[in-house]
């Protein structure tokens, strides 16, 4: 390499910069070892984000988890047991017909208060407050409206509409309460529901296997699901 000299200082020569050996080193000069990192989320993307997470967090706590699977299958149990008594000692549904399945309602709310409180208490849940209140609010109101209607129609002779009257009322109270539980609970009121239809169909001597069927049957088996899919 011969420097020569030019008004702005020291230039190589012109061959030098041309040789393929200098190019050579110019064209490998190797990558950066290490890239740039990726941008961080934009605003909108951080706080959908931030939604989707509270969302997800408000459905977990207003969910009621602690409905009884085993509550449930002893209410079928009940509800089996006073179909049998009630077809062998008052088959033309009279007065005695009438006490044994609203004794069996009342042992079988009894059943299902303890065994829901148990559970509650097993998974840290207020039957008072927060989910627990919500479920019992939507429930109850159709049991109260059942409860009177049976005594008015009691009162009025037309025991015949009581299978309907109650597979109805206790079906839309399950579909209501429901809303804050496992998503089996208002399928199975949707079901009592469909059983409440098919009592209003059907001649009133089939009110009893009805009963058997919707009160018995449709809790032994949505109970059934329950106890193994959530526990208790």
């Amino acid at each position: 390499m011969t420097p020569r000299s030019t008004a702005g200082g020291w230039l190589c020569s012109t061959k030098y910069l041309t040789d393929p050996a200098a190019r050579g080193i110019l064209l490998h000069v190797p990558a950066p070892a290490h890239r740039l990192a990726d941008p961080p989320p934009s605003l909108h993307e951080r706080a959908a984000e931030d939604l989707r997470f509270i969302r997800g967090a408000m459905e977990r706590s207003a969910s009621f988890t602690a409905v009884p699977g085993i509550g449930g299958m002893l209410m079928g149990v009940v509800a089996l047991a006073a179909a049998v008594a009630a077809r062998t000692f008052d088959p033309a549904g009279g007065e005695p017909w009438l006490a044994i399945w609203v004794g069996a309602a009342v042992v079988a709310a009894a059943v299902g208060v303890v065994t829901m409180q148990r559970k509650a208490s097993r998974d840290g849940l207020s039957l008072l407050q927060g989910p627990g209140r919500r479920f019992l609010l939507g429930l109850c109101p159709s049991i109260l409206a059942g409860a009177l209607l049976t005594a008015a129609l009691a009162r009025s002779g037309q025991h015949e509409l009581l299978p309907a009257t109650w597979l109805l009322l206790y079906g839309a109270g399950v579909v209501a309460a429901g809303a804050y539980s496992h998503h089996i609970v208002p399928l199975t009121g949707a079901a009592f529901l469909l059983a409440g239809a098919a009592a209003l169909a059907a001649p009133p001597a089939w009110g009893d296997a009805l009963m058997a069927g919707g009160f018995g049957g449709i809790h032994l088996a949505s109970g059934f699901v329950v106890w193994r899919r959530y526990g208790g």
